[in-house]
């Protein structure tokens, strides 16, 4: 087997007796059923991921970005020129970037991962080359990747979530950096949930509205170029099953061979990795904080490749970006913040950490009414 199998054969779906056992916890605890609201199904979560309850505390943490350029930034979808992926690379390195000062606040530790940016590295503490090519084709043209680079990527991701795991890691945060991905996330979103470019394509750093549209358009020919849109005589050009009402939208994929070939047509190299990240925490038993629309788009193509790694996720926030919203609802996540954030770099996932871990405290450090010698609510 590839390490791609062995990792998704490892993935299990949530532990019904361990999420019995951790629903009947929280209704024991010291409080009124229900109180703690989202807190208690992330606990819930958590617990039926690890099989046990309650669930591990997610601590240390560890946030991996993943770097890459991409093709399509030749079709004028972002204002900000190429180099300044590797800038910032160089911004995460030297520890001045956003990101940094959130995981310093939190105490996560932060990996750089290089999977394709579009010039050589130097070797850096903090800093894995794992570079699959030197960004992407344009996707707007054909596909982005071949299907061997899109397996390089996964399997690099899968590498890196291994190793941060075997480094001490219980929770891991994703990352992303690369100039036009939330091009490359909007076709992503379409094809895997049916939705129309028009709705899952959003501002991104923050372009102008003659920009949108320019970036909604090549969405749109992203996604008829590689076949991906089911329009009335489509139905040969996927194997996807019909989506009400979604005549000219993309077709969402469902099959590990269609998910693959979808990845590689419009996704991005940190895409993929991403997507390997959260396959490889999953089967670590490790659960994953998803950040913003990058790691919403990601995490569909890691669905599509193993549906039980959803369990293992937990969504840190929903960003300003309305494809988030798309891909968190077709992946069933509820996000945990909502501060109207669109920088990703893993950001939005930081912030919800803290969360995460004040959810999981709780089933081990509340006492029970029996134990506290509090009286219950009568029946």
């Amino acid at each position: 087997m590839t390490i791609l199998e062995q990792t998704i054969a490892a993935i299990r779906p949530a532990d019904p007796a361990a999420v019995a056992e951790a629903r009947a916890h929280q209704d024991r605890l010291t409080k009124p059923r229900g109180a703690l609201g989202a807190l208690e199904e992330v606990a819930v979560r958590l617990a039926g991921a690890a099989a046990v309850s309650p669930p591990p505390l997610p601590a240390p943490a560890a946030l991996a970005i993943f770097a890459a350029d991409h093709g399509v930034h030749a079709q004028g979808v972002s204002p900000w020129p190429q180099e300044v992926t590797l800038q910032m690379v160089g911004n995460f390195l030297a520890g001045g970037a956003v990101a940094n000062a959130f995981a310093t606040q939190v105490g996560a530790s932060v990996t750089v991962v290089d999977v394709g940016v579009a010039a050589d590295l130097d070797p850096a503490p903090g800093l894995r080359i794992s570079k699959v090519a030197y960004g992407t084709a344009d996707l707007s043209e054909g596909p982005a990747m071949t299907a061997r680079q899109v397996t390089e990527a996964l399997e690099a991701g899968i590498a890196v979530a291994r190793e941060l795991v075997d480094q001490g890691a219980r929770c891991l945060i994703t990352g992303d950096m690369g100039i036009a991905n939330t091009t490359a996330s909007a076709a992503l979103i379409c094809a895997f949930t049916g939705q129309d470019a028009a709705v899952a394509t959003g501002r991104g750093t923050g372009v102008d509205d003659e920009t949108l549209e320019r970036k909604i358009e090549v969405v749109r020919r992203a996604l008829h170029v590689n076949g991906l849109t089911r329009g009335p005589d489509a139905a040969s050009q996927t194997q996807a099953a019909p989506v009400a009402g979604a005549t000219g939208q993309a077709a969402p994929a469902r099959t590990v061979a269609s998910a693959m070939e979808t990845l590689a047509a419009v996704g991005g190299l940190e895409h993929a990795a991403i997507a390997g990240f959260i396959l490889g925490g999953a089967a670590a038993g490790v659960p994953v904080i998803l950040d913003g629309v990058i790691a919403g788009s990601a995490a569909l193509a890691a669905a599509a490749l193993a549906p039980a790694v959803v369990d293992h996720c937990v969504a840190g926030h929903r960003s300003a970006e309305p494809g988030h919203a798309v891909a968190l609802s077709h992946l069933g996540l509820h996000p945990l913040v909502e501060l109207e954030l669109r920088l990703g770099e893993g950001t939005g996932g930081l912030l919800a950490y803290p969360i995460v871990c004040a959810a999981v405290r709780v089933m081990h450090e509340v006492a029970t009414f029996d134990s506290a010698g509090v009286s219950d609510k009568e029946a």
